[in-house]
């Protein structure tokens, strides 16, 4: 099972943008939100960058990588405030982890018919 407490749990990087920790801590602590729902997470990579193609206003596009058993979930996002483009980024996230629980849950629940017809079983001994 996945310790919470472990640092390498939420990987957080910057383009173009510096670091501070309180936006570090910003995204750790949003981000414990999906450790809360999906106990099977490896990490976390989110990578925020400002895109300074406009001088007036700067676009925050932040990208989240969940490494976890099975296929990766990926999301981005964009918006014109970092702080909001983190909590869009962590709902994102969020919806597709419920959605690949739905999926393994409906496929636990309603496993398919195998067919024999044609097929030679091994007799038991």
């Amino acid at each position: 099972m996945n310790n919470h407490s472990q640092p390498n749990d939420v990987i957080v990087s910057g383009i173009h943008l510096e670091l501070t920790e309180a936006l570090k801590g910003h995204v750790r602590e949003k981000m414990q939100r999906l450790f809360r729902h999906e106990g099977h997470i490896v990490r976390i990579k989110v990578e925020l960058e400002c895109d300074r193609k406009h001088d007036h206003e700067h676009k925050f596009i932040v990208k989240g990588h969940v490494v976890i058993h099975g296929p990766d979930i990926n999301a981005t996002v964009e918006s014109d405030e970092c702080y909001k483009a983190i909590d869009l980024l962590v709902d994102k996230l969020d919806q597709g982890l419920r959605k690949r629980h739905g999926l393994h849950k409906d496929k636990r629940n309603h496993p398919h018919a195998v067919e024999f017809e044609g097929v030679e079983l091994p007799k038991a001994i």
